[in-house]
């Protein structure tokens, strides 16, 4: 198993490339994106967060510090993503950002009621995103305290 599976910061649930290499660089130029998997659709979000498919030798142990969350995603969409994680005892702790083009309030509420972290709709300009996407990481990973259960 490589180095990047063993241990995970940030896992990015993004299927369109233009906005998870905006993301990427934005967390690489902030020293954030050492630790980063990027996973192109829901399904296998689902396979890296719960080691399986393709991610069966991944430890369940090493949870992503982080989920960035995108809603439209193909296969599995990413209200289901965030439902199975919070529904499931050994998930449910780790902290899901909806970061989303969506600024419908039924896709917000929704992902509250799901126990969504926060949600944030992506901003258009690039040099926003990359700030917005900057910041997440800093709070989430420096700042944010985690309870020790759930690593």
């Amino acid at each position: 198993m490589d180095d990047t599976m063993k241990e995970v910061e940030i896992l990015l649930v993004e299927d369109n490339p233009t906005d998870a290499e905006l993301a990427i660089r934005a967390l690489k130029k902030n020293n954030f994106a050492n630790k980063l998997v990027w996973v192109k659709d829901g399904a296998e979000a689902l396979d890296f967060i719960f080691a399986t498919g393709a991610y069966a030798q991944r430890s369940m142990a090493n949870a992503p510090k982080v989920i960035l969350l995108d809603l439209r995603l193909p296969k599995v969409d990413g209200m289901e993503v965030l439902r199975r994680v919070k529904d499931d005892a050994r998930t449910k702790t780790i902290p899901v950002v909806v970061l989303t083009s969506s600024k419908e309030d039924r896709d917000v509420a929704e992902s509250y009621q799901f126990g969504v972290n926060s949600y944030i709709s992506k901003p258009v300009e690039f040099n926003e995103f990359a700030r917005t996407v900057a910041e997440l990481g800093l709070y989430w990973l420096l700042v944010n305290s985690p309870p020790l259960t759930a690593r």
